[in-house]
Order: structure tokens, then sequence, then C-alpha cells
């Protein structure tokens, strides 16, 4: 039996572009979606849309990442990030009607700025098929496609209100080309702070440039200003399960020794959670 077109996608049909041809708007049919031209992209039977075509970019985002990353975010440990990025998406006006999350992963911040806009729809971008399971039923008026931020995305110009960039790679001229004039573009990325009581126990762990901050600067100043900058910042205590899964859930996995973590008294009890959030608008 053919999967039928979620309904949260629907919304979007007149938005999104083939990613082939880039014709405007795609047709569902069949289990699938079409462009005039005759290329088709199917619907899992999990609810999101397979629009990535020909190579695909590399995703560190598997099966075991993806439920420590659900087990963590639903613990609560990165709540007040939450919070304050559906603060700083509701602060636009008029009301935002259409929130675009690149590299949505599980669609827990896509949920919560959602959340704090009634009516307003979303639409998550990511590579990890495993993460947009979750992103495709993460909120009644969510969806969610595979795309890779690096590419020009599915998309019209000038269709989104909040672009939410999280955590995730950046790509300031699409960013600029998809939101609308009077639109939105929040990104959030860690302080030198962020974690460092456990990567001083897990030196494996990814660090963070100290030139990260001017690096953004550099590569966003071109398309968009900063508006607004918040500095969320806290402890969180933790449990020896979700120490391992705030291990689990980053692209320190690849890295670490799992032996090594099951030493006792080797993952600290609690952390800072710091974290920059700065609202940008276009140029």
């Amino acid at each position: 039996m053919p999967v039928l077109l979620p309904p949260a996608l629907e919304p979007f049909l007149d938005l999104l572009r083939c990613p082939t041809c880039r014709t405007p708007r795609l047709h569902p049919g069949r289990g699938a979606l079409r462009c005039t031209a005759g290329h088709t992209f199917d619907i899992a039977r999990h609810g999101y849309v397979g629009l990535l075509t020909g190579t695909r970019a590399t995703s560190g985002d598997d099966a075991a990442m993806v439920q420590a990353r659900d087990r963590f975010l639903a613990a609560g440990g990165y709540a007040p990030i939450r919070r304050a990025v559906a603060r700083l998406a509701s602060g636009s006006a008029p009301r935002p009607g259409t929130v675009v999350d690149v590299g949505c992963g599980t669609g827990y911040y896509l949920a919560g700025v959602l959340d704090r806009l009634p009516g307003a729809r979303g639409l998550g971008l990511d590579t990890s098929v495993r993460a947009l399971r979750s992103a495709a039923r993460c909120h009644d008026r969510a969806s969610a496609v595979t795309w890779d931020v690096f590419r020009p995305f599915p998309l019209a110009d000038a269709v989104a209100d909040v672009v939410l960039d999280v955590f995730a790679p950046r790509n300031p001229a699409e960013f600029r080309r998809v939101l609308r004039p009077a639109g939105r573009l929040i990104v959030v990325r860690p302080t030198g702070l962020h974690l460092a009581e456990l990567r001083d126990r897990v030196p494996a762990m990814v660090t963070v440039d100290p030139a990260k901050e001017q690096r953004l600067h550099r590569a966003m100043d071109p398309c968009f200003e900063a508006v607004d900058t918040e500095r969320v910042e806290y402890p969180v205590d933790l449990t020896g399960s979700e120490a391992l899964d705030l291990v689990r859930m980053t692209p320190s996995a690849r890295h670490v020794s799992w032996a090594d973590l099951n030493v006792d008294g080797l993952l600290p009890d609690r952390v800072t959670v710091s974290v920059l959030a700065t609202v940008y608008r276009s140029r």
C-alpha cells in the first residue's frame, strides 16, 4: 500500500522545489512526491521525504546516537536552550508562519519553537534518516525531508520567517535566500566552557575551536548582521547513564573508547552547559 502524504508536509508543497531540476512545486501521488519533469522522491513510511539525491553526505547521526540524544533531551538537560531558541524565534513580527530547521536532528528545537508559535508550520532538514524518523513526528505541525546543508536548499526564495541552526553546519548564502526580508536566523553554538568537565575527563572528545566565534562572524558578515546574542549557561547534574548518553549523542562518539568510559569515577556527575544564541537579520 502506498505511503500517504504526511498532513504536516502538505502546506510546504508550494514552497518546495525539485532538488534535481528546480521545478516549482512538488505533487504527491503513489507514495512519492513528483515534479512536472518526472523526478520522483519517496515518502518514507516513517513520515519524512527523501529529497537528497546523488552522493549522500556522511552523517554521524546513526541509530545509537539518535537514541542517546532522544534519552538525554527527554531528561531536560538542554531544556533551557530550547526555551531560549523558542523565545528568540517568537520575537519577530508579524507572527512567524514558516520555520525551517537546518540540521534539525530529532526535531527537539523545532518542536519547541512550534509550541511557542501557535499556527506556525515547521520543516526540518537533515542528512540522517535515523534522526528524521523522530523529526517527522516531533510535532503535529512539523514535517521533515532529507537534505544536506551545503547544497542549495530545495525551497523557493523568501519563504521562511525563521531559520534555525542549532549545533549544526551553516550555509549563510542559502539562509539569506530562503528567508523573507523581515525574517530572522537563529544560530546556536557552544562556547569554550560547554561540557568542559566532560572534555577534561575524556580527552578523545571533540574540543571547541578557540577561533570558532571569529570564523562564524567572518562567514556570516557578508549576508547577515547580528541583532541580539544571548548566553545560556547553567550546570546540569548527571547520572552515569546520562553522562554516557551525552558522549554518545555527539560526534565524539566515533573517537572514544567505550571500555575506558566504564571505569568508575571517570565521567563527571555535573557539567556546564554553555552556548551562545544569536539572532541575525539579512543585510
